[in-house]
């Protein structure tokens, strides 16, 4: 048997009517008159046949048809909302892709992004970690967090924070070291800048021989052959403050050397996503003063 040809509007100000056993009180919630209401309820009331309320002086009931189709109407029109909401929502998510070098996600990004997902609940983010080689256009990233000197080619850079470098080892190797000079018979980790022991050791005012520790292609890595007791790292401790507040891990020496420091980089041939300038924007809100 086919529906009877009854139009959504009138069904929405049924709903409405029925809910509140007023129609004055359902024109205010819809905006609209008293007697548009009235008129919607029986133009649907002729297409159903029957009556949806019990009319009396001072009240204003439903029949018995009104309570056989007011909760299955309310159960359809609940369904679409939700419906038509998560279609909205749908549309309004924004896809940001970031490329983050390991030593910046562990020991800066991770504890913080919870807030920015509380904060930006329409940015679908996804990280992508990497060892401070990375091409955007070629990863299809939308940016990169990385460790340098803000140089690189083809791309807008955004410093974010400091990170100079000292040396860092476990607390049984730290006891060996007294003075900075006691490092020539340590074995120093190395990353994949080769110069960095030199600079620091000129830093210090001290000379050391050539690094010939193992070398490491992520300062995470290097930290925690570090933490093993293999040897001594050279890190930014800003990146490792909770090991050093744990005593796992401990900067023997307060001399540091700046070797760069983390920026976040963009393609310059492509605009800015909106996503990506939120992202930038809380990042360096969340960089220390």
């Amino acid at each position: 048997m086919p529906l009877p040809p009854v139009s959504l509007n009138s069904l929405r100000v049924f709903e409405a009517a029925a809910r509140h056993l007023n129609f004055t009180q359902a024109a205010g919630e819809l905006c609209v008159t008293q007697a548009a209401v009235s008129h919607q309820i029986r133009t649907l009331e002729a297409q159903l046949g029957q009556p949806l309320f019990v009319r009396t002086p001072r009240s204003l009931q439903l029949s018995e048809a009104g309570q056989q189709l007011l909760p299955a109407l309310q159960q359809g029109l609940g369904l679409i909302e939700r419906a038509l909401s998560s279609l909205t929502t749908r549309q309004r998510v924004e896809r940001l892709t970031v490329g983050v070098v390991g030593t910046f996600a562990q020991g800066w990004l991770l504890e913080r992004l919870p807030a920015f997902e509380a904060e930006h609940p329409g940015i679908a983010l996804r990280l992508l970690t990497h060892n401070n080689r990375v091409d955007l256009l070629a990863e299809g990233l939308d940016a990169a967090v990385r460790f340098g000197d803000g140089a690189w080619r083809s791309e807008a850079a955004q410093a974010l924070m400091a990170a100079p470098l000292a040396p860092l080892c476990a607390p049984a190797t730290a006891a060996r070291l007294r003075e900075p000079a006691d490092l020539r018979g340590a074995l120093l980790l190395r990353s994949f800048r080769s110069g960095d022991w030199e600079n620091w050791a000129e830093a210090a005012g001290i000379d050391l021989p050539p690094a010939r520790g193992p070398q490491f292609d992520s300062s995470v890595l290097m930290v925690q052959a570090a933490l093993a007791g293999d040897g001594v790292a050279l890190a930014p401790p800003a990146m490792f403050r909770r090991e050093l507040q744990e005593g796992r891990l401990v900067q023997p020496f307060t001399a540091t050397v700046d070797v760069g420091r983390y920026w976040l980089t963009w393609p310059l041939s492509k605009p800015m996503p909106a996503a990506l300038e939120r992202w930038r924007a809380w990042l360096l809100a969340t960089m220390p003063a």
